[in-house]
């Protein structure tokens, strides 16, 4: 079925160790998948959902005990445990590949096989890069192609280029203790076994397009990371492309399909990707980037015509749903979508409004072709992908970190990406204001050292002529009574139209030991109902909730040893000195 002989053979030892009745190779084609949706009706893996509202939708329960990402079931396994760093769960490649393929060894009796090859990326593009999943599961082959380019095509590329990552799955038993997904970078290899939630079982989405092609973004010079692409687009029509990276429940999505305001008339907003940006450095020096994913695989709850119009709709056909409740009349149900109580929990069970529980899991999901959202880009399928002006990181922080400021050079920036941290709620972990760190969105996708990470982000600027500036936002900056301050939303575009400005060296903006911040009158609030003393304190900071701050950071920082990068070092010195009772001294003085 293949001219590549390296995955014919590994197909074959795939086959000789799971013993799978059959074997399919996969095409991609629109028979294929439609032949799979029935095979999955007939035997109960998939529920018909009503396909007057919805046409081609349907929905996947899953096992109760698999309805989210295994974190500490995940591994990163490396010759040498510090290439992993502490930022990952470490194993000996060895004792990994012992421990699961004891698990895989007839793992397959009664079923097939699929052998699901693809791309990641443009199929053209010499910034994509291929894979090979081998998987039992029609679900995940289903999945798969909405999420990337699979099929026939992605064989041929990998025939000609001969290269590709290898991703074994199987559902096993399903049993928790029997479910581990590794990780062996040095092999380009996945392992994951009994869990078909996506984020374990779609290998070609966390587990390579992030934690194996984040190992093969620093061999090869490029960069792997957990950010959505957006287009702007002026009046004029200009558009620039910002790539921004987000802890979990800080807007990414929402960001990514960003409704403008009605006072922005003529601007517009392009998606090209929500999740994933692989970024190269091109021949004019500049930072390009492309989504190497072809796919939406979004959470539901939250998503609504409120928050994010333009994904609703694109929900309302040819979409897979895993996990979410379902109406009287059939119809797909999560919190946040209507006021209308389900008749069926994600269990299928009776949904009973007064138990005080979730109809639709908290972590219920959808899987869509990106082409199906109204603001889909059609620069998503350019070759050489798109010239990024801006680089964003964001946290969710009450009090401390300010709407937006710039960093005040490339290191800087990756120190401020570094050290990027969301606070917890009660309804969380039982304690608000729990900091937690996640640098650069890339706490549980990063496939190496954190330390050498933040290196390579570093070496960017020897090889780059012209390196995009990079920015922080917190939408969440809360008031003393615990009101947000900033709309959100729509209204973010505010924000993003004097980061542009900046990029041009354009928007006012004063500085500060933190960063650029804002003049008080630089972002255009003209149409919002906020008060001039909200905004004083959406672009203000406290010097000495900083100074504990950065405290914190060089504490986080000292995990990584003698792996942590000496100009982060000096940038941290350097910020902690300028917000120093000494340094501001000297400044009130020179003024």
């Amino acid at each position: 079925m293949t001219k590549n002989r390296a995955l014919a053979e590994w197909v074959n030892e795939v086959v000789e160790l799971t013993q799978p009745d059959t074997i399919q190779w996969c095409d991609g084609s629109e028979q294929e998948y439609q032949t799979l949706i029935e095979e999955m009706l007939t035997t109960g893996e998939l529920v018909e959902l009503n396909q007057q509202t919805h046409p081609g939708c349907y929905l996947h329960r899953s096992d109760p005990t698999d309805v989210a990402r295994t974190e500490h079931l995940t591994y990163v396994c490396t010759a040498k445990s510090e290439d992993a760093g502490p930022n990952n769960q470490w194993m000996a490649p060895e004792e990994a590949h012992a421990k699961v393929d004891a698990l895989f060894e007839g793992a397959m009796r009664g079923r097939t096989l699929y052998v699901v090859p693809y791309c990641m990326g443009p199929i053209d593009s010499p910034f994509s890069r291929c894979g090979v999943e081998l998987t039992d599961s029609p679900y995940v082959v289903a999945n798969m192609r909405k999420m990337t380019r699979m099929g026939s095509e992605a064989l041929a590329r990998i025939e000609r280029d001969g290269s590709f990552v290898k991703g074994l799955h199987s559902l096993g038993d399903l049993h928790p203790e029997r479910r581990f997904i590794m990780h062996f970078p040095e092999e380009l290899a996945i392992k994951s076994i009994g869990s078909g939630y996506g984020g374990n079982a779609l290998l070609g989405k966390k587990c390579h397009a992030l934690r194996i092609a984040s190992w093969q973004a620093r061999q090869e010079g490029w960069l792997a990371e957990h950010m959505l692409i957006v287009g702007i687009e002026n009046p004029q029509g200009e558009v620039r492309y910002i790539a921004a990276a987000f802890p979990s429940a800080c807007g990414k999505t929402n960001m990514a399909m960003l409704i403008p305001p009605t006072q922005f008339e003529g601007y517009k907003i392009w998606t090209v990707g929500d999740d994933i940006a692989w970024l190269h450095v091109g021949h004019d020096g500049q930072l390009w980037a492309i989504n190497p994913e072809a796919g939406f695989f979004g959470v539901a709850p939250g998503t609504g015509v409120e928050t994010n119009p333009n994904a609703v709709e694109m929900l309302n056909r040819d979409t897979i749903f895993t996990n979410v409740a379902v109406t009287e009349d059939n119809q797909p149900w999560w919190e946040g979508l209507s006021n209308e109580i389900p008749k069926l929990d994600w269990t299928g069970k009776p949904y009973d409004a007064t138990s005080g529980k979730k109809a639709a899991h908290p972590n219920s999901r959808f899987t869509v072709a990106a082409n199906q959202c109204r603001s889909y880009s059609s620069m998503a399928e350019a070759d050489t992908g798109v010239p990024i002006s801006a680089i964003i990181f964001g946290g969710r922080r009450k009090s401390l970190a300010p709407l937006v400021y710039e960093a005040k050079s490339w290191a800087h920036g990756v120190m401020v990406g570094a050290s990027v941290a969301s606070e917890t709620t009660a309804a969380a972990v039982g304690k608000v204001g729990v900091v937690r760190r996640d640098p650069m969105a890339m706490k549980p996708f990063c496939g190496y050292n954190f330390g050498d990470y933040w290196g390579h982000w570093l070496s960017l600027e020897q090889r780059a002529a012209k390196l995009p500036k990079i920015f922080h936002v917190n939408w969440f900056r809360q008031n003393e009574a615990g009101h947000f301050l900033w709309p959100g939303f729509g209204e973010n575009l505010r924000v993003l139209q004097w980061v542009l400005a900046r990029c041009e060296e354009t928007g006012d903006a004063i500085e500060s030991p933190i960063g650029w911040l804002p003049d008080k009158n630089a972002i255009n609030t003209e149409g919002l109902a906020i008060s001039p003393n909200a905004m004083e304190q959406l672009v203000s900071i406290d010097i000495p909730a900083w100074q504990q701050e950065m405290q914190d950071i060089a504490g986080f920082f000292e995990q990584f040893n003698d792996r942590f990068p000496q100009q982060l070092k000096r940038e941290l010195d350097r910020v902690m000195g300028e917000l120093s009772p000494t340094a501001k001294k000297k400044a009130a003085n020179s003024a």
